[in-house]
């Protein structure tokens, strides 16, 4: 993988729409993100064209991808949110440009296509950090995902990775401006849930890839860009599921298909982000979130040990649709140490 320059206090970045204009209909959500970014982080955001615009064609938006990525002013690249068609864009970006111009790109969900796109280049990514999401949580940003960011953005070296004590599945309107200032609901994490061999020997160490559970299933139904199971010896696999909330037999579909394909065998980890439990059209009580996500640990456990008996599995982490959250760092090592069940990153 490429080593990519971290940035300084004052550069220039930029912020694109790859997946969807979702800016042009809540603006005020996105003004406040871009207000953390120059206030708490000291960057300085350009916009393009697609940025802002509803229903723009994939030819635009590939364009806008390439532009920013071309313009060596920006030190880092940001998606402003996700959305559900990115993969239908990929076969209009240019891999010169981006072999010939890396640098950081952050975002999640729908931006696992581009990350992925990018991965295969040898170019490293941040799974998190889009712009109207955790730049714009309400009231102001959580310290945790923060601490990450500026992890991600400014340092350089191997950091620890830790569990929130709290997180949030549950959001707050953005057609009302006035939450932008109302606290979400917060509760207690169970912590990461860990199985699998536990001698006090093994270490997992490798390149992170992977991404949210839906956009995999698009790049095996497309069969068309997914890495080898070659290039995936001894890596260290990270899915979550998005805020579709997808139930057990979808979850299990796209795993046995990971599976079948020989992508499960050759990893030497995998690694689960804690899954999204409540969503305004599927307001589960806590009682059903609970529900959900125990069946969820169970069955990556049970499909999982059909293709891989020994490496380790870390699931409910903190990563994917709930918050807070790391920036994970897709295309950089990750070292799991079972036996004190401690995890660290490099930056």
């Amino acid at each position: 993988m490429i080593k990519l320059a971290k940035l300084n206090r004052g550069d220039q970045v930029g912020i694109i729409s790859p997946s969807a204009g979702v800016p042009e209909i809540f603006p005020h959500v996105f003004e406040q993100g871009l207000k953390r970014l120059r206030e708490d982080f000291e960057l300085h955001p350009i916009e393009y064209p697609t940025t802002r615009q509803m229903g723009s064609s994939l030819q635009d938006r590939a364009r806008d991808i390439m532009a920013a990525f071309a313009d060596t002013r920006n030190k880092a690249v940001f998606a402003s949110i996700g959305g559900n068609d990115q993969i239908h864009l990929i076969e209009f970006l240019d891999k010169q440009i981006f072999l010939d111009n890396p640098k950081p790109f952050f975002g999640y969900s729908d931006n696992t296509h581009l990350q992925n796109f990018l991965w295969q280049l040898g170019i490293p990514s941040y799974y998190g950090g889009a712009i109207m999401l955790q730049f714009a949580w309400q009231k102001q940003m959580q310290d945790f995902t923060k601490h990450y960011l500026n992890l991600a953005l400014f340092e350089t070296g191997e950091f620890e990775l830790k569990s929130s004590e709290l997180f949030n599945d549950m959001g707050l309107d953005w057609a009302d401006p006035e939450n932008l200032n109302r606290d979400r609901k917060m509760e207690s994490s169970e912590g990461w849930c860990w199985e699998g061999n536990t001698n006090a020997s093994q270490t997992a160490e490798g390149v992170l890839w992977g991404g949210c559970v839906e956009s995999i299933q698009a790049q095996l139904e497309l069969d068309k860009y997914l890495p080898s199971s070659e290039a995936l010896t001894g890596k260290i696999m990270f899915l979550e599921t998005s805020e579709g909330i997808p139930d057990a037999a979808y979850v299990k579909t796209v795993l046995h298909n990971l599976g079948k394909k020989g992508l499960l065998s050759p990893i030497s980890a995998l690694i689960v982000g804690r899954p999204k439990a409540w969503e305004f059209n599927k307001q589960n009580s806590a009682e059903e979130k609970t529900a959900y996500k125990k069946e969820q640990r169970q069955l990556f456990i049970e499909v999982f040990r059909q293709y891989n008996t020994t490496a380790p599995i870390i699931q409910n982490m903190d990563f994917g649709h709930t918050d807070p959250q790391f920036a994970l760092p897709n295309g950089q090592k990750l070292r799991i140490d079972v036996a004190t069940k401690r995890i660290f990153a490099t930056y």
